[in-house]
């Protein structure tokens, strides 16, 4: 199982509760709405959300971590699909430094997300350190931890509710629309409302 994170394993948008520390939030969740939604390029939007971040201390960032509300359901969520002998995964379009720990104490199996570019006095720089995680790289991530695994992709099931979760979506087995934007409803092939993620424990084999 690969899952998306902000809005789908969160409650939360972490990029937003970045921004609270540069005075923007109004500004980059706007940004956030329309990415998800499908209307702008999530990397384009993502570097432009960043941008606004400058001067943002990995302190503060680390403060974030504190804020963020796991979404209702998770730990048996998790704890359903390891006694089944699966993995559970996280592959997200927010940052590694909110992620890494969140992950670590939800005990997830794997996850990767993007990484902000820091200066020598820990400040964000307002770029982005590597590869964007968006779209394809969401897609070819959850193809390669199947491979990784030995997994057949139709024993897959990947969760997420933004437009850069499709291309990942696309190819699992089963995919699922988590309190999603109508983009992502329309093409899963399972629509949940409810924001409880036990309702994916009957969907297990």
């Amino acid at each position: 199982m690969v899952l998306d994170v902000d809005s789908t394993l969160i409650e939360d948008e972490v990029i937003e509760l970045v921004a609270d520390y540069a005075g923007v939030r109004d500004e980059v969740a706007e940004v956030t709405e329309r990415a998800m939604r499908g209307e702008l390029d999530f990397e384009g939007s993502l570097r432009a959300r960043v941008e606004l971040l400058r001067g943002v201390t990995l302190e503060q960032v680390g403060e974030v971590r504190n804020r963020i509300t796991v979404t209702q359901g998770v730990p048996e969520m998790i704890a359903a699909v390891h006694e089944r002998g699966g993995r559970v995964a996280a592959v997200s379009g927010g940052f590694h430094e909110v992620l890494d720990p969140l992950a670590e104490h939800l005990g997830l199996d794997l996850w990767r997300a993007n990484r902000f570019a820091v200066d020598e006095q820990g400040a964000l720089t307002g770029e982005v350190d590597g590869p964007i995680i968006g779209k394809q790289a969401k897609l070819l991530t959850l193809r390669s931890w199947a491979h990784a695994l030995d997994v057949p992709m139709e024993r897959t099931m990947a969760v997420g509710d933004g437009a850069n979760d499709l291309g990942m979506m696309s190819i699992a087995g089963i995919s699922v629309a988590f309190d999603a934007k109508p983009v992502v409803r329309a093409e899963a092939s399972v629509v949940l409302r409810d924001r409880d993620m036990r309702q994916l424990i009957p969907m297990l084999p």
